[in-house]
């Protein structure tokens, strides 16, 4: 779907449930940060389209 910019419903707590449901099919759980932030950058890609930069 198309990037809205900022989307309130795009939370912590949604890359929290993702990662439980890892955790949960048994992948090791996220402890870095690193692992955090690689998480909600495939979040994003996975449900938004790139924003448009001109």
């Amino acid at each position: 779907m198309p990037h809205p910019g900022p989307d309130p419903r795009f939370t912590e707590c949604l890359a929290t449930s993702v990662a439980g449901a890892f955790v949960g099919d048994g992948y090791p759980p996220f402890a870095a940060l690193a692992d955090w932030a690689a998480l909600e950058s495939a979040l994003a890609a996975f449900l938004y389209q790139p924003k448009e930069t001109k």
